[in-house]
């Protein structure tokens, strides 16, 4: 990208998705698994040697991500980025793209885009290496990495729990844990709360800066001491005949993971059969429950935040 020879590496690298997000933590949390890089190149990111050629698994300085030591910057201090119309990147936006057996599409624009789900957060390890996108990851500063956000983009994150909220330039691909919406960076985690428990209750609203008054980000969700928690589910299927449905909640139900509802829902003008486990404590269970679900030898649960 610096000269002109580097731009067979780089295109290369962008196809592979370099630097897709996730992380694995000292913290108790499980947590998203980055893409393999394929081919690439060596760059300087901030005074990092970035060989993208590597694999995932020896790129990086070292195999655990962790935190700066110390106490968390003062976020209240740091910028938040400032929605502006910018062209794609060149790299990262590739559709659609498949990453451990999972096929994802980009969208088009972050316009409408509005998903509650399990936030998480990355940092040291991946601290001056290349995103998606061929930026150097900055965990100091207001970033994200999405699954289908384009890249750039911006979207307002809301804790759920707490009702704080931070604006995120997206600019790298992840997390690619099955059960999370978001990848945080680290200052973004600090600012709404969900460092240092590591994994949070979010809601995440697309930012379309071409859309009048776009300068003024949606509001974030209305958050009191009196809303009710927001609870977990796993919705293991959706089925256009409740016979099936009622099948699978019966499993379900024997299992005796969490209660079970079979839930009707219209979409695209069809009524479907959702089948639904919970509410779960927390995300630790909701993590363990989809892995037994698994072992039963159905689908793996999509999350959902209500």
């Amino acid at each position: 990208m610096r000269t002109a020879w580097r731009l067979p590496w780089l295109l290369a690298t962008a196809l592979a998705l370099v630097g897709c997000g996730g992380h694995r933590s000292a913290r108790p949390y499980s947590s998203s698994s980055r893409a393999g890089s394929g081919s690439g190149g060596s760059y300087d990111a901030g005074g990092v040697n970035d060989d993208t050629s590597r694999p995932q698994s020896s790129r990086y300085r070292s195999n655990s991500d962790s935190v700066p030591d110390g106490p968390p910057p003062d976020v209240s201090k740091l910028p938040e980025p400032v929605p502006k119309v910018e062209p794609r990147s060149l790299y990262g936006n590739k559709s659609p793209y498949s990453v451990l057996g999972q096929t994802y599409s980009v969208l088009p624009s972050a316009r409408g885009y509005d998903e509650r789900g399990i936030a998480s957060f990355y940092g040291s390890k991946f601290h001056g290496y290349k995103t998606s996108n061929l930026e150097d990851y900055d965990m100091y500063k207001f970033t994200a990495a999405s699954k289908v956000l384009p890249l750039p983009s911006y979207a307002r994150v809301t804790n759920l729990e707490n009702g704080k909220s931070v604006i995120v330039r997206v600019n790298d691909r992840g997390p690619f844990h099955a059960d999370r919406v978001i990848d945080l960076s680290y200052a973004a985690a600090v600012k709404i709360g969900v460092w240092p428990k590591g994994t949070g209750l979010v809601e995440v609203q697309g930012i379309d800066p071409s859309a009048p008054a776009a300068s003024e980000a949606p509001p974030p969700p209305v958050v009191t001491p009196a809303t009710p928690r927001p609870g977990i589910y796993l919705q293991v299927g959706a089925f256009s005949d409740p016979a099936n449905a009622e099948h699978v909640a019966a499993q379900l139900r024997v299992a005796n993971f969490a209660p079970v509802q079979v839930m009707d829902a219209t979409i695209a003008g069809r009524l479907v059969h959702r089948v639904r486990v919970g509410p779960l404590t927390d995300v630790d269970s909701a993590d363990q429950v989809s892995a037994q679900i698994e072992k039963m030898g159905l689908p793996h649960p999509q999350v959902a935040v209500d």
